[in-house]
């Protein structure tokens, strides 16, 4: 998944990110690290009921955010929003020091996505 990366340590998806890949930017990255996410409205974007993305994406998308609030659970990233206009925010996530149960925490990260698939 190639990502682009400036000298502030924020990194943003080329592709539409998935849980999987969220969850290796967390096992590898540093403190202070910055990741765009996802770019739109998460909780329309997420919810079947309301959501204007078609189903596959739709899925991934909630997949993701799935993996993110795990990882936050696991105090392994902040989450963070930045609002850039009506009903659009760029949702990022920046990396903790690492726990000592991160392995475990990484492992658990994984499995809640492919439970949510």
């Amino acid at each position: 998944m190639p990502m682009s990366r400036g000298t502030s340590s924020m990194a943003r998806a080329a592709s539409p990110l998935g849980a999987i890949e969220f969850c290796a930017w967390v096992a590898q990255a540093a403190p202070g690290d910055r990741l765009e996410y996802h770019r739109g409205f998460l909780g329309i974007d997420s919810t079947a009921a309301i959501s204007m993305l078609p189903e596959p994406d739709r899925r991934r998308v909630a997949a993701l955010a799935s993996a993110a609030l795990h990882a936050f659970d696991a105090d392994l990233v902040h989450l963070v929003q930045l609002r850039l206009g009506p009903d659009r925010f760029a949702y990022l996530a920046v990396a903790r020091p690492k726990p000592k149960a991160a392995a475990a925490s990484l492992s658990a990260c994984l499995l809640a996505e492919r439970e949510a698939a």
